[in-house]
């Protein structure tokens, strides 16, 4: 135990480095690109939606370098788990979450695809470089198409909580984004060493520390924001910032991997990991579906009503027990 206490400690200095890190980097480079006069609305969208999943993103880099690929892997489908079952259940419970429509006909179906492309990748147990690459080019495209329809199609909440960006002379600004940064890039170096040389001594595998230990930790930020932004009334951003991150997981943090070094992955990695993202996937977004349309159908009936549709608590205590249980299914590869 006492030959581990360096690597508990560097996963945990790690870990704080990279949170400490990410916010700094968004700050800065939020703050900066305001000073260039680019719409608030853009920059949440780009900078800070980036931002959040930028620990997964340097992380998934460092252990590709290290030859530790499937620790990048499982930091992907471990964040993505821990947003929806973990993230997203923790802010319902504190403040229940309005269903939105745009999430059924905009967010949820491109979630879907990004979902069924990332297990068409792994169904097969390689990350091959071609089909990563081919991932990667998808993000600009999401980018470009998200920032021109919000930006034609404006949302108060949005709108509010891009005008939350703190304003900074462009000196600080660039000092913290270049801070953030490099404290990230340490931080992520630190956590890897610390979290492969825990696997090698306690016997478990890259795969389940990343599923476990590292996507918990890169995910306090997704976590810190959610939960802000619902306790500020933000509801929209709350969940919207869970799709985005999603998102982001499948589309850049998994493919670097796989872009800097092919790899060859255990069958668990689709049939246990990336079919429980699947379903806890599928339950977010068809109780979304299920709830808006049962109001919709509400409010028909009573022309007088005015009755909102939510993520409930019981629904977050939902997502919080489903997402003990596959804890349970992580057991026999501990």
């Amino acid at each position: 135990m006492n030959e581990l206490l360096p690597a508990y400690m560097a996963i945990v200095a790690g870990l704080v480095g990279l949170v400490w890190g990410a916010d700094r980097f968004v700050i800065g480079a939020a703050s900066a690109a305001k000073n260039f006069g680019i719409s608030p609305m853009v920059i949440g969208l780009t900078v800070v939606s980036i931002g959040t999943s930028a620990p997964e993103i340097i992380v998934s880099i460092n252990a590709a370098l290290e030859g530790s690929g499937a620790l990048a892997v499982g930091n992907a489908l471990g964040s993505n788990l821990a947003n929806i079952g973990l993230v997203l259940g923790i802010t319902a419970l504190i403040a229940p979450l309005p269903a939105q429509r745009h999430l059924i006909f905009q967010e949820g179906p491109v979630l879907l695809f990004v979902t069924a492309l990332a297990g068409y990748c792994l169904y097969d147990q390689v990350l091959g470089r071609t089909e990563s690459l081919l991932m990667l080019a998808f993000i600009p495209l999401l980018l470009w198409v998200t920032v021109k329809y919000k930006v034609q199609h404006p949302n108060a909440e949005e709108l509010a909580e891009a005008e939350d960006i703190v304003a900074t002379s462009s000196a600080v600004a660039t000092m913290w984004f270049m801070v953030g940064l490099l404290v990230m890039l340490a931080s992520s170096k630190i956590l890897v060493w610390g979290a492969i040389t825990t696997a090698a001594e306690m016997g478990i595998s890259e795969l389940v520390i990343g599923l476990t230990v590292v996507a918990i930790g890169t995910s306090l930020p997704e976590l810190a924001a959610s939960v802000t932004s619902a306790l500020r009334g933000h509801h929209d951003i709350a969940i919207g910032n869970i799709f985005g991150s999603n998102l982001f997981n499948f589309l850049a943090v998994m493919p670097i991997a796989g872009a800097i070094a092919p790899l060859h992955l255990d069958s668990a990695v689709f049939y246990r990991d990336f079919l429980s993202v699947t379903a806890l996937t599928l339950l977010l977004i068809g109780t979304i579906v299920f709830f808006y349309f049962k109001g919709k159908g509400a409010n028909n009936k009573a022309s007088n009503a005015t009755k909102s549709v939510y993520l409930s608590r019981k629904f977050g205590a939902l997502m919080l027990l489903l997402y003990g249980l596959y804890f349970v299914l992580l057991l026999p590869s501990s």
